[in-house]
């Protein structure tokens, strides 16, 4: 796994649980000072950090609403004043409300677009006003901020019953690809990676329980379901130097969720 992350400042967003939390300690145990954004388990954030310190990092906790822009403001402003600045953010934070669409109120639309979409714009937007105020002392090799957009397979494979999700997902893919052409330029690198399957409280009644994980087993021609750790491999690497020449690209970590599994055997 790269080092080069020792000295990094990195914001994850979402770091109380899950990905996000395999992802904050992953940057830990590379030495980098990690601000663990939560914003309803403090308890699990608490325990992000608490891994963090015990892996060699450094860190606190910050409760913000993603979705709000005077928290996310407030948020960037404390990350940098903690520690001088900042050079990654891992765009994680997000949620599922499902419904079958005619069922689906605009309360349960707005509420995951905005913590989703929203979310990732403005915490998006306020590191690459800080990358931008940065001295550009960097080699030509070297990225002077990067944002890593945590994103979903379904950003291109369809969900039926969940249709807010998968659009916050598509709506991901073409703001990381927009934003990334734009800051290039700039020395500023933008990529996503989208989950397949993972092993996480949000999903917990599927991969606990040995029927419906059998079935799920057979949307994965790998056949395991994904850990955290296996995306936060992805993500350090992703904001190393080692992958210095990589932006705008999405990476799915699926095990091969998205190579339409229902045709290996000819369909």
């Amino acid at each position: 796994m790269p080092t080069n992350s020792i000295n990094q400042t990195v914001l994850v967003t979402g770091a109380s649980s899950g990905i996000g939390q395999g992802i904050a300690i992953a940057f830990g145990q590379q030495g980098a000072n990690v601000i663990v954004n939560y914003y309803s388990d403090e308890e699990g954030a608490k325990n992000t950090l608490d891994m963090i310190l015990k892996a060699g990092g450094q860190g606190f906790i910050y409760k913000a609403n993603v979705g709000n822009e005077a928290d996310v403001k407030e948020m960037f402003k404390k990350a940098i004043a903690e520690y001088s600045s900042l050079d990654v953010l891992i765009n994680n934070a997000g949620i599922q409300k499902d419904s079958s669409f005619a069922d689906m109120t605009i309360e349960e639309w707005n509420k995951v677009i905005n913590t989703n979409l929203t979310g990732q714009f403005l915490c998006a937007r306020e590191a690459i006003n800080h990358f931008q105020s940065k001295e550009q002392t960097a080699s030509v090799a070297n990225a002077i901020g990067n944002i890593i957009f945590i994103s979903s397979v379904h950003d291109i494979i369809p969900w039926a019953g969940h249709v807010n999700y998968a659009s916050s997902k598509g709506g991901i893919l073409m703001l990381m690809k927009s934003l990334a052409l734009e800051v290039a330029p700039k020395k500023i690198r933008v990529n996503s990676i989208s989950p397949g399957a993972i092993a996480t409280d949000i999903n917990d009644d599927v991969w606990k329980d040995e029927e419906k994980k059998k079935e799920l087993l057979k949307l994965i021609p790998y056949k395991r379901i994904g850990m955290p750790e296996d995306i936060a491999k992805v993500a350090v690497w992703l904001a190393s130097h080692e992958s210095d020449y990589i932006t705008g690209t999405t990476i799915y970590v699926d095990g091969g969720m998205t190579l339409y599994p229902g045709f290996v055997d000819n369909g």
